[in-house]
């Protein structure tokens, strides 16, 4: 189960999601967003379904771990370094994140 997190969840990973949803075989990819106009906001639910966690950005890595820090004790969390610069389906941002996150598939 993968988990992708911005701020809004409006955009970055939003989009990550609607990319990867149907072309990982064997997955099931969700998305979430940190902030509490979130398109989906991130909850306990979320983290405990998840077992790899994409983050955008560092902030995004603090403020899971200030708010779910002990159920991410065994979660793979990464940081793709993404900056809010894209908006949903940005071609430039698709290609960014197929790079990014196809390592560690």
């Amino acid at each position: 189960n993968i988990l992708f997190v911005c701020s809004r969840n409006k955009w970055r990973s939003h989009t990550a999601e609607t990319i990867f949803k149907n072309n990982l075989t064997g997955h099931v990819v969700k998305s979430a967003g940190t902030e509490n106009e979130a398109r989906i906001r991130v909850n306990e639910k979320l983290i405990l379904w998840a077992d790899l966690i994409f983050v955008m950005e560092k902030r995004h890595k603090q403020r899971l771990h200030d708010k779910f820090g002990s159920l991410l004790a065994n979660k793979r969390l990464v940081i793709l370094h993404i900056d809010d610069n894209y908006k949903y389906m940005d071609e430039e941002l698709v290609d960014v994140l197929r790079t990014s996150v196809m390592p560690y598939l």
